[in-house]
């Protein structure tokens, strides 16, 4: 730990300048394009002066983006996160060094000639492969390079937002899906020294500055209940058609290389338009939590950034999700609070809480990591009062995704396309939590020293059900005591050196045995099976291990597995039903 700890360390120290590196490349680029002067300040494009030629920029980015994806690795395609996923998970944690470099740049490209991409996705994906890269340099496991992998990642997040808890939440929800010392202790080192780079070469505020808010607790709640659910609909709905985007790119009759070039036009057209929708745009969700927007163009911002959005994105180019997605579903609850107090004036809602709420909400819920976007909304902004609200939205609009996206996510959709299936549940392993004792075979297989092996043979061909039902015996000596272990294999192996049946299962057994104790978790002895490639293990007291006490087998380590099951799958009677004398047999 303290190795992975300290490289954690220097990885987070380093994707805080690669964050920041990414920040002013995509000022530059954006002040080339837009502005035609050097310059890497980070500024808006919406302001530009181009007229229609505003539409020929973002063509550019996407022809050059297709070609780094061609001729360069098609890993930076897409906002980075899906990609992070699948190299954790069936890729033993190991990026190519490439992607550190052309993610980054090409992102950088993309949003700096007008991609409305955010810049999160590509530095969690590179910092990500930051973390790869150290751990391949060292000589470390799989695991360790997970963790190596989740601290770049959780260090990018939070070097790009100055969210340093919801970077590590993230690592954990869509990386690791574990919660250990051996994980948790490194990533909230790396995300600490990124946040801090942050802080030193960005500002120590948070994202947006925003005025005070009136959340309306407690008589907006029938509100917040109204909008959980518009938001879970919501983002079931985008992603479903940002995947429905990306298969009409598929039908197309051209290479792919040309494909971020073509959704390129159809976001320079809507940003002829709609300016807003060119670029990060940081300044419009400040205004939008500031509550500065008419309803008309809340109304307009939300659908033409979804929408350029979903056609950019699902051409294969190179960005962020998240910024974005947080735009046009803050517009979203903005505009549900304007609307719902045009029709009940009483209600006095504030637009900027509603977009607050429902822009941590509606990617909590596409993303299937409500967690880590509670934590978001509140860190980027720092007002303690959204927390209840965010909770009660989050976790409705996660209800409604679950049911509408059962197997997938925005995340993990790509995946599944693929044929890999992405278990995104965190939950202890039943191993871990139950002992030997509670799932051994108490009635002992068990056949006598000086017993021969013709004699057992027999036994078992005429399915004596002492011995015939078992792949293994416990051998006792004449003082009961337990001496070896027998196996079918040792059986047929005596049988074909000795024909006559006359050795005896002491000397055809094995003597030099692993044993397992009563008080021993099952994830133990699984693990002991599975180190010496046995499938049995004798059980005996820890102060006489010559006594056997039980036999552990893999129906054992099944036994736990199905009390797991039981558990979650069969009703017990309530006092309800046993007062009444109602039946509950068969109930699930």
């Amino acid at each position: 730990m303290l190795l992975v700890s300290l490289l954690g360390a220097a990885i987070g120290l380093v994707a805080g300048v690669v964050a920041f590196v990414l920040y002013k490349l995509i000022g530059l680029f954006t002040n080339l394009f837009f502005y035609h002067r050097w310059s890497a300040d980070f500024t808006s494009a919406q302001h530009h002066h181009l007229g229609p030629l505003v539409i020929v920029v973002p063509v550019v980015g996407g022809l050059i983006v297709g070609v780094m994806a061609k001729y360069g690795t098609s890993k930076i395609k897409g906002h980075g996160i899906p990609e992070a996923m699948e190299a954790v998970l069936f890729n033993r944690s190991r990026i190519a060094p490439r992607v550190a470099i052309l993610k980054p740049l090409s992102a950088a490209i993309a949003i700096g000639t007008g991609g409305p991409f955010g810049a999160e996705g590509p530095i969690i994906q590179t910092g990500g492969a930051i973390g790869s890269l150290v751990g391949q340099a060292f000589h470390t496991t799989a695991v360790e390079r997970k963790v190596l992998l989740a601290c770049g990642a959780a260090a990018g997040m939070s070097a790009t937002f100055n969210t340093p808890i919801a970077g590590v939440i993230l690592a954990i929800e869509l990386l690791l899906f574990e919660f250990k010392s051996r994980s948790f202790i490194p990533l909230v080192i790396a995300s600490t020294l990124a946040t801090a780079v942050h802080m030193r070469l960005l500002g120590p505020g948070p994202m947006f500055t925003v005025s005070a808010m009136d959340f309306a607790i407690p008589r907006g709640l029938p509100f917040y209940l109204v909008l959980g659910l518009i938001c879970g609909v919501a983002a079931v709905a985008f992603s479903k058609f940002l995947y429905w985007i990306e298969d009409q790119f598929d039908k197309l009759p051209f290479d792919d290389m040309w494909w971020p070039a073509i959704g390129a036009l159809g976001l320079g057209i809507i940003g002829f338009f709609v300016p807003r929708v060119l670029g990060v745009g940081y300044d419009t969700i400040g205004d939008i939590l500031n509550a500065q927007l008419a309803w008309k163009l809340l109304l307009v911002v939300m659908i033409a950034k979804a929408v350029a959005l979903a056609i950019s994105l699902g051409s294969g180019t190179s960005g962020g999700l998240l910024a974005p997605c947080f735009m046009w579903s803050a517009a979203m609850g903005g505009l549900f609070a304007m609307l719902s107090n045009h029709f009940l004036p009483s209600a006095h809602l504030s637009p900027g809480a509603f977009a607050l709420v429902a822009m941590g909400a509606v990617f909590g819920a596409a993303s299937r990591a409500t967690f880590t976007f509670i934590i978001f909304a509140f860190e980027i902004t720092r007002d303690y009062n959204s927390i209840l609200p965010l909770m009660l939205v989050s976790v409705i609009a996660d209800g409604i995704a679950m049911l509408f996206m059962p197997t997938s996510s925005i995340m993990t959709e790509k995946l599944v396309r693929r044929g890999l299936r992405v278990h995104q549940d965190y939950e202890t392993d039943v191993l871990v939590q139950t002992h030997v004792a509670e799932t051994m075979e108490r009635d002992l297989p068990m056949i006598g020293a000086n017993t021969k092996i013709g004699a057992l043979a027999a036994r078992i061909a005429q399915h004596d059900p002492a011995v015939a039902r078992h792949e293994a015996l416990l051998i006792l000596d004449d003082s009961h005591k337990l001496s070896g272990i027998i196996t079918r294999g040792d059986l047929l192996r005596a049988l074909d050196k000795d024909v006559s049946g006359a050795m005896t299962v002491q000397e055809a057994g094995n003597t030099k045995l692993v044993v397992t104790y009563p008080d021993e978790l099952v994830s133990e002895a699984a693990a002991k099976m599975l180190q010496y490639d046995i499938g049995r293990l004798p059980v005996v007291d820890r102060s006489d291990p010559s006594k056997a006490v039980g036999y552990f087998g893999r129906s054992s380590v099944m036994a736990a597995r199905l009390r797991r099951l039981q558990d979650e799958s069969v009703r017990e009677p309530g006092w309800f039903f046993r007062k009444k004398g109602l039946s509950v047999s068969g109930l699930k």
